[in-house]
């Protein structure tokens, strides 16, 4: 150290708070391991110097020796293999041990001595007839290690080479042995010679096939060769590739076979069976391959690791084809021939139902063009965009339609069949089901839910309803369930179904959609008389436990989240869906069914109306149901039935009052005001009304009457006269001599078909009565107009069935039961797909179907003859005067408004009922003033008097005080304002009791002076209530 020229000496004073010492002691540490970690890389950066060197050195040597090798096979046995004789394959020869030595697949020259070595083997063990003596001598026993290990590397050698080279020989991948000497067909053929079952080795070297992932191989040499050929037909006898698989498939480890299972990534249904279209390629393999212990045995294994193994299914092909959905297919086509078998076992139909479950789970919904839109409210389709980061591709076309065509009539008949076959129909059962029964019961749920979900649903649902037991096996097991208090749980048959998932909702969610599609299709006789396919008596108990199940789903154990779908990724191999889509879809389906069976106990009562109503409706669920986005309010609209109807007419009599307060219908002053002429009251009416915009229509209108002489009648409009003028304008548009409307048998209206023939601007008119019709509701007034059932469905906007004709032409329908049921060949009728018009004397013929007038009706296709009639009758021939008036009465009256009510329902709210004309009632409600109270001797004689009238003469009343000549519908203690009687004279003179009774319909006001006798009250009520004076007795 150099002198600083300072003497004295400082210390140094870390400020750090540590000692130097210290500080240089974490240095050294730090350096130390820094040189230690740079010590273990240069050790192991010269290990693996040294390992590359020797690996290196090691290949070159046996590259060396191969080569050495090589040129003495071809001085022994010739390039060509020209010096080869059937010794050369024995156990003690080189030839085979040389050759296994040095083969490499790209070299050219090997695989030409690969190739006429496969021929020279397949040749000499043809002249001898004996493989095993041709490779390992006389004695098997004492070379059979020898010449396993020769047979297992000279196959795998000739699967390699044909690997290897699959590109140069595609063209000869799917020939025969006949067809050509390709260089692949003897390679293809020497492993179909080695691996026959037959054989003793067999069954190790298809071990050791499994080991070296051999199917992998094989998969790939297929695609090559598939992706070759555009439309390949395949000759008479099976390829060779396709023999090479059909051996393979044998060893299923059942004697004599004696193979042990590998992992189930590299075996034959994970590799081969994900092929598409396999099938069209090896169609002898599939005979192979459907065969009952072989088929039974690989659908086992799937049924066992499909769930874990989907996911590591092979990927090596486009998007539009993945690997489920091709094993899908192709065992949908070889399991309908399986379940064939006289001797297929129920287990077998129960792994079969598991497999396609699980890969149509994972299947994209399948959408075709010619999908039913009648049905596709029952199962919509879920809305599944949301946030989902994986974008569904679409599945390739061909793909689609392998999968529909394959789960055909056939094949769900005999799986139903099988699964079926032991289970006991409900009388003489009162046990619970037993394990078998719930496993095929939660197969057949398990498969059908699915395939709803994803497979058009008009392909099956009429082979479900019509030619399988479900409807009837599913009761069966449900009802037993019901009463015996124990449902068992299926949680296990989805793999979405949590295990707390009640154990009805699978089965419901089968049952529903096929027993409504029947009911859709049966005739009344099948159901009323000969009660098929449920008693009346098993109904009813189906309506309880199907209102049980939908009030537990909708309210009891309601999740909030079971209205918006929730997004759920999709990926290529897999799809889940959550507990609350199940849960929702099943309440729909219950929710349609149980509306249907409403609509049939409408047309013949078969059980109480309030057996449709949930126990847990009271006040505070009506008071929600009115708040929109409630869960009160989503029941109303999904399930009204489920709600008394005195409930729904007050929440509707609510929203409708609420409407008319927000458009001002009290207000003193109203802008709308009609003069209508008595003898001209639907022309006025019609010109005055259809300039009115819809905020217009729902204000009020006051209305004042012209006579006869052109006088304007007496009386102010404070609602009366309005009230008179709708019953009166109604009963005129709707009057069948006007010519927009029909009568039915039963005198019920419904639109006239011909209405374009009498009326130019017929669809005009139409429009103008769906609106009056509508004005009249809307204002609370009970018209009595009897509408036909299946034009008031119209106003809900629904679909007319065969089961609805009877209203309208009773002979065409027992015509249409008598070719449902006739025995004989209908063809012999004469009959096609055409119907006659008859309107007003003028015949026009109509096809039923393009080309209907050659298309004979026979026995296969009467039944859709028979609905394309009914539907003619039923929508076709009023669909445009439907379509019209619909619009006109949705200017006022909403739609979901409407869908709180059933037809027979609708009714009651348009004309109310003969039950609102209770005298007693009235009484009841009624106030008095001017000196009359509820014991007066005049009031005594009054109610006297009214309630000996007839029930034409107490609607005449009716109308003469109130304007309209129906009672509210919840009786008079919702008429506004309530019935009063006032005392029409002062005094009891004789001038004064000759007056007859006023009123003043406005105010629901009698004037009634105080007759002396009964008979003298009688009398002058009656003259004024049949003067038909219009409003000058007022």
């Amino acid at each position: 150290m150099f002198f600083s020229g300072d003497p004295s000496t400082r210390k140094r004073v870390d400020l750090g708070g540590r000692s130097s010492k210290e500080r240089d002691r974490q240095k050294l540490l730090e350096q130390t391991r820094l040189e230690r970690n740079r010590r273990l890389w240069l050790r192991q950066q010269n290990s693996s110097a040294v390992k590359i060197q020797k690996c290196f050195r090691g290949r070159k040597a046996v590259l060396a020796e191969q080569s050495k090798v090589r040129e003495q096979f071809h001085k022994t046995y010739g390039k060509h293999c020209q010096n080869v004789d059937r010794n050369a394959f024995g156990p003690d020869s080189d030839f085979l041990r040389q050759l296994l030595y040095f083969f490499n697949a790209e070299n050219l020259d090997d695989f030409s001595i690969l190739v006429k070595a496969c021929q020279l083997l397949q040749q000499f063990a043809q002249d001898s007839g004996d493989t095993v003596k041709l490779l390992a001598g006389l004695d098997y026993s004492s070379t059979c290690a020898v010449v396993n290990y020769r047979v297992k590397r000279l196959i795998y050698m000739c699967i390699r080479a044909i690997h290897h080279h699959r590109y140069q020989l595609k063209d000869q991948l799917l020939l025969t042995s006949k067809e050509s000497n390709a260089s692949a067909l003897p390679l293809l053929e020497v492993l179909v010679l080695l691996i026959d079952p037959k054989l003793p080795w067999s069954c190790k070297i298809v071990g050791y096939l499994f080991q070296k992932n051999a199917f992998a191989l094989l998969r790939e040499i297929i695609l090559t060769a598939k992706d070759n050929v555009e439309d390949f037909f395949p000759s008479g006898k099976g390829s060779s590739l396709e023999r090479v698989l059909t051996v393979l498939i044998s060893h299923i480890g059942q004697k004599p076979c004696i193979c042990t299972d590998f992992e189930t990534r590299f075996s034959f249904s994970s590799q081969i069976l994900t092929i598409p279209f396999l099938w069209h390629l090896f169609p002898y393999l599939r005979q192979a391959f459907a065969t009952q212990g072989r088929s039974q045995h690989y659908i086992h294994q799937m049924a066992k690791c499909v769930q874990n193994q989907i996911n590591l299914l092979p990927k090596d092909i486009s998007d539009e084809f993945p690997s489920y959905a091709c094993l899908l297919g192709n065992i949908l086509e070889t399991a309908g021939t399986a379940l064939s078998q006289p001797d297929c076992s129920f287990d077998m139909a129960i792994d079969v139902a598991a497999v396609t479950t699980y890969l149509l789970e994972a299947l994209p919904s399948v959408k075709t063009s010619n999908k039913g839109t009648k049905e596709s409210s029952m199962i919509a389709e879920d809305d599944m965009s949301g946030n989902d980061e994986v974008m569904e591709v679409a599945m390739d076309r061909k793909l689609e339609q392998q999968i529909c065509n394959a789960i055909d009539s056939q094949f769900l008949l005999q799986l139903t069949n099988i699964l079926f076959r032991e289970m006991p129909f409900v009388n003489g059962w009162d046990h619970g089901p037993d394990d078998r029964e719930v496993a095929a019961v939660g197969a057949v749920c398990g498969f059908l839910h699915v395939t709803f979900s994803t497979l058009p649903l008009e392909r099956i649902m009429t082979v479900l309803a019509y030619r399988t037991e479900v409807v009837p096996k599913l009761w069966s097991f449900m009802k037993r369930c019901h009463e015996n208090k124990n449902w068992s749980s299926l949680s296990e048959q989805l793999a979405y179904l949590s295990g707390d998932a009640p154990g009805w909702l699978l089965p419901l969610a089968v049952f529903c959609p096929v027993y409504k599609h029947m009911l859709m299709i049966v005739d009344n006789e099948e159901f009323y008389e000969q009660e098929k396919p449920l008693s009346l008596k098993d109904i009813r108990s189906l309506i309880i436990i199907l209102r049980q199940a939908l009030w537990q789903l909708l309210w009891v154990n309601h999740n909030t989240s079971a209205y918006s779908v929730k997004s759920v990724p999709v990926n290529s191999a897999n799809k889940r869906q959550s507990i609350e889509i199940i849960q929702q879809r099943v309440s729909i389906v219950i929710s349609e069914l149980l509306s249907q069976l409403q609509d049939w106990n409408n047309r013949r009562q078969f059980t109480y109306p309030s057996d449709f109503h949930a126990d847990g409706v009271n006040d505070f669920f009506i008071s929600q149901a009115v708040i929109e986005t409630t869960r009160a309010n989503e029941i109303l609209k999904q399930a009204p039935f489920l709600i008394p109807f005195t409930s729904r007419v007050k929440i509707f009599t609510s929203q409708l009052a609420a409407v008319r307060q927000r458009h001002g219908s009290q207000a003193v002053f109203t802008r709308n005001r009609f003069r209508i002429r008595r003898d001209r009251i639907l022309e006025d009416a019609y010109n005055q009304m259809s300039q009115l915009s819809e905020d217009d229509l729902r204000g009020p209108i006051r209305v004042t009457f012209v006579n006869e002489f052109g006088v304007e009648e007496a009386g102010i409009d404070g609602g009366g006269i309005f009230k008179d003028f709708m019953e009166n304008i109604t009963r005129a548009a709707f009057d069948v001599q006007y010519g927009l409307f029909k009568e039915t048998a039963d005198h019920l209206l419904y639109p006239n078909p011909g209405s374009g023939m009498i009326h130019e601007q017929h669809l005009q008119f139409f429009h103008f009565l769906g609106t009056l019709l509508a004005k009249a509701m809307f204002e609370g007034i009970l018209v009595d107009i009897p509408f036909a059932t299946f034009f008031l469905s119209k106003l809900k906007q629904k679909y007319n069935y065969l089961n609805d004709l009877p209203s309208l032409d009773p002979e065409l329908y027992r015509h249409l039961i008598f070719l449902k049921h006739y025995d004989g060949d209908i063809s012999g009728l004469e009959l096609y797909f055409v119907i006659v018009n008859n309107e007003y004397g003028e015949q026009t013929e109509e096809e039923l179907l393009p080309g209907g007038r050659n298309l004979r009706v026979t026995n296969e296709n009467v039944i859709t003859f028979i609905h394309l009639v009914a539907n003619h009758r039923l929508n076709s021939q009023i669909r445009q005067q439907s379509s019209h008036f619909l619009r006109g009465f949705q200017q006022l009256i909403q739609k979901d408004w409407i869908d709180m009510f059933n037809e027979h329902e609708l009714q009651l709210l348009i004309s109310g009922s003969l039950d609102s004309l209770d005298v007693d009632d009235l009484r009841l409600h009624t106030n008095y003033v001017g000196g009359y109270h509820s014991e007066h001797y005049v009031i005594e004689m009054f109610w006297e008097v009214l309630k000996g009238f007839s029930l034409e003469n107490k609607k005449k009343f009716l109308k003469f005080v109130t304007g309209c000549s129906r009672g509210p519908l919840l009786g008079f203690r919702y008429l506004e304002p309530l019935f009063c009687i006032q005392r029409a004279a002062g005094n009891a003179s004789e001038e004064s009791l000759d007056r007859l009774p006023t009123s003043a319909t406005c105010m629901n006001l009698l004037k009634l002076p105080p007759y002396k006798s009964k008979e003298q009250l009688e009398t002058k009520l009656l003259y004024a209530i049949s003067a038909d004076a219009g409003f000058d007795l007022s």
